[in-house]
């Protein structure tokens, strides 16, 4: 079975899928861009469960490329997956952290029986990854996931991001 990848400029956090990607910090307990927006309009439950696995699995944080799930709280979805995407560096190729975010986001909603899954633009905003790189990554892992995830959405805040994702989907 083949993955559909689809790709729509707007809020993640509107998405009604089965799971919800998170771009989280290591510290899975909010912050800003898409993580803060996931953090308030699911509400408290989320923060709640992101803290009891801070005090039982994650005492120094979700380490970089690896996903966790937790209740959705309020969004229209059934789970948000948590993933740490890379910070960018000139000096270092990080290319397999970013694109582990993806395939262990996608290995945590196989897990869950997910079957709709909405993906944001890891490690694009604070963490700079410029975004046309970040958007071959993102769609080169996700094409080539062993998953039976049937859609994946692509939300994509802005027009520049949307227009670099949409793009490697021809």
């Amino acid at each position: 079975m083949s993955t559909s990848l689809t790709f729509v400029q707007g809020d993640i956090t509107e998405q009604a899928v089965d799971a919800v990607v998170n771009a989280a910090n290591s510290s899975l307990l909010g912050g800003g861009g898409v993580d803060g927006a996931i953090h308030r309009r699911g509400g408290p439950e989320i923060l709640a469960e992101c803290r009891a696995l801070r005090d039982s699995r994650y005492g120094r944080g979700l380490p970089t490329g690896q996903a966790v799930a937790t209740t959705a709280g309020r969004l229209p979805a059934r789970w948000v997956i948590h993933t740490v995407g890379p910070v960018h560096s000139d000096s270092e190729d990080r290319s397999d952290l970013l694109a582990s975010c993806y395939r262990e986001a996608l290995r945590v909603a196989d897990e869950l029986g997910a079957r709709t899954v909405a993906l944001p633009a890891i490690s694009t905003g604070v963490y700079r990854w410029p975004v046309d790189d970040a958007a071959r990554i993102a769609v080169e892992t996700v094409r080539d996931a062993d998953t039976a995830v049937e859609e994946v959405r692509f939300v994509l805040f802005d027009d520049r991001a949307y227009a670099a994702f949409a793009a490697q989907g021809d």
